[in-house]
């Protein structure tokens, strides 16, 4: 691929993540002024100023316009740049921790928002699973990849388990805590698990 190649598709990225992040916005508004369940995709498209057509672009359904985000690859990039001396989990604490600590004050806002709405309404939550099930997959193969292990053995599925578990219980508590620092507690509960979980 050429270089020129290369930047179009970095800007087609950026375009896209640039239109997601303004629907989402828009949606939030309207989730907390007529509530999520009254909200209809109709009334997103309208107010990010897309066609009801364009929206199923971005998102496949109103649920994604909440639980879709675009960090995957941010944490990735932030995974592969840790010291080869650190241990997987140590690595991939401290590959979350700084992904998280780097958002903007818009971005810490947006994810306060979305994170208490899914933990709050049921079918949100349920739907979550999903995404929460494709990110131990990432972290299964981040992981392999990094030490060498079978992508999918019993010990790195337990692994990997455990950091999603870990995920839920911080979603959990900066749902009913929302002026807490979401880097400081997940790198707290991370350090738990790093500890052997000690109570």
């Amino acid at each position: 691929m050429s270089s020129e190649e290369q930047r179009g598709n970095g800007l087609r990225e950026r375009k896209k993540a640039k239109t997601m992040a303004m629907v989402q916005m828009h949606a939030l508004r309207l989730f907390r002024e007529i509530g999520y369940k009254a909200t209809t995709v109709e009334q997103i498209a309208e107010a990010a100023e897309i066609s009801y057509s364009t929206f199923f672009r971005y998102f496949s359904t109103k649920e994604d316009v909440l639980i879709s985000d675009n960090y995957d690859p941010v944490l990735i990039a932030a995974f592969e740049e840790q010291p080869a001396h650190l241990s997987p989990l140590q690595a991939l604490r401290k590959a979350m921790v700084s992904a998280t600590a780097d958002m903007s004050e818009d971005e810490l806002k947006t994810m306060s928002e979305r994170n208490q709405i899914i933990m709050t309404v049921p079918e949100l939550r349920a739907a979550t699973l999903n995404n929460l099930t494709q990110m131990m997959q990432m972290i299964m193969e981040m992981v392999a990849k990094r030490s060498g292990c079978e992508p999918d053995s019993i010990a790195l599925r337990t692994f990997a388990g455990a950091v999603i578990g870990v995920n839920i219980s911080v979603m959990l508590y900066y749902a009913e805590n929302p002026d807490a620092d979401f880097a400081k507690v997940l790198d707290e509960a991370l350090s738990k698990l790093e500890e052997g979980l000690p109570l």
